[in-house]
């Protein structure tokens, strides 16, 4: 619902909805998340409808492969569609983010335009420099009347630098943060002389210096070593950017600069976000407001940090009362950390048997093993060193512990048939 004293999208007001990283597609080991897109696509087309959005922006990351399924794709535009019968009207930017497969992403195109949708994969460039007709996108109120522009802009790669020379020196900053910062420069002036004085608000799907990103999450976009770019590479005259890339919903630029993050937990470094989309409108001056979302699926992390032995994780999973008639896709994931006590082959085989009686399904499984001392003097030579201190020092490098007298009595019966 609308919260009191909060401003609709109608009249003469535009109101967004920002949103990015959906990775629609992605498995978890193995198990399909797609209860979840399901689940968090509903939540969608509801917000939408109650705050009643004029435009829906998708800064990236839509798909998490370049090679989506055929089911990804139907939720995909099956979701557009849905949309557009409950409000005809809204406008939708898609902008690709590295995941995304661009030139698929953007083939139908010309048949989403024609439904107030604009799908944008890759840059494109006209006699004149960056085709502007094409990037920069009038938004409507309630009304049908201009009251804003969206400069969409896609994941970059080096390709949309040209010119680029990669390890170039003697500027203030490298190379490719420079090519950065003039290309958007250019596409802003341009955008400014084309807007008549409206407000720019821009999308894009890149590391922003400052952001917090998400150990084990996002790949690390490198073009010619560099990764992250400053948030003052976005002009001033933008009003509001709306980013994708990192999960973790952060605002940079005192709010100007927004990252929605991602609608729900995407690996075990994002348990802790408060995973949402992001709200922005004129009548608020394009404050950012974070609207948190209902996780589809709970996920765990056992514990959560460090590592336990293999009798404490199990009790911590029981603890969890996982309810048994939890239908499969809609169980928790968890994440297990366990201490190698014993061999990792037997913890491995412990846990598959434990995972088979739970509610819950296994996102991940790490195990510890402790770090063996350094010596101080020199290994001895293989001359002075007997068969059996070989295996056991072997045994002891690659399960964490020392071998059991079952273990020395197999060696020995190998070594003696050599």
């Amino acid at each position: 619902m609308v919260e009191s004293g909060q401003t609709t999208g109608e009249g003469n007001n535009v109101r967004v909805l920002h949103t990015a990283d959906w990775h629609i597609g992605q498995t978890l080991n193995g198990w399909s998340r797609d209860h979840e897109h399901r689940a968090f696509l509903d939540a969608l087309h509801d917000l939408v409808l109650a705050e009643h959005v004029d435009a829906l922006l998708v800064s990236g990351d839509i798909f998490d492969g370049i090679n989506p399924s055929g089911e990804a794709q139907r939720l995909l535009f099956g979701t557009i569609a849905r949309l557009l019968r409950a409000k005809p009207a809204l406008q939708i930017i898609l902008t690709a983010g590295n995941h995304d497969p661009a030139q698929r992403l953007e083939a139908p195109e010309a048949v989403l335009n024609e439904l107030g949708v604009h799908v944008l994969g890759t840059l494109r460039r006209d006699g004149n420099g960056v085709d502007m007709a094409r990037h920069l996108i009038p938004l409507r109120d309630g009304d049908g009347v201009v009251r804003a522009h969206v400069l969409a802009i896609p994941f970059l790669r080096q390709a949309d630098f040209p010119g680029l020379q990669l390890g170039a020196e003697g500027g203030s900053e490298p190379a490719v943060v420079a090519a950065a910062r003039s290309l958007h420069a250019d596409m802003v002036q341009a955008a400014v002389a084309l807007a008549g004085g409206l407000p720019i608000l821009a999308m894009g799907h890149l590391t922003c210096a400052g952001g917090l990103e998400s150990e084990g999450a996002e790949r690390r976009i490198l073009i010619g070593g560099d990764h992250a770019v400053p948030p003052d590479l976005f002009p001033a005259d933008l009003c509001y950017v709306a980013l994708g890339h990192l999960h973790r919903p952060q605002s940079l630029e005192q709010g100007r600069v927004r990252y929605s993050g991602s609608p729900f937990p995407l690996s075990a470094s994002e348990i802790a976000y408060d995973h949402g989309v992001t709200l922005v409108d004129l009548a608020g001056g394009w404050v950012p407001r974070h609207i948190p979302l209902p996780r589809p699926v709970a996920m765990h992390r056992i514990p959560p940090k460090g590592s336990a032995p293999l009798d404490a994780v199990v009790t911590a999973l029981a603890a969890l009362a996982l309810p048994h008639d939890t239908p499969r896709d809609a169980q928790p994931f968890v994440y297990l950390s366990l201490t190698a006590d014993r061999p990792a082959t037997t913890i491995a085989a412990a846990i598959d048997t434990l995972m088979e009686q739970t509610a819950a399904r296994l996102a991940g499984l790490t195990i510890a093993r402790s770090e063996a001392p350094t010596p101080d003097t020199p290994p001895p030579s293989l001359a002075e060193t007997a068969p059996e201190d070989l295996f056991v020092t072997a045994f002891q490098a690659a399960h964490g512990i020392a071998p059991t007298a079952q273990h020395l009595a197999a060696f020995r019966d190998a070594l003696s048939e050599v």
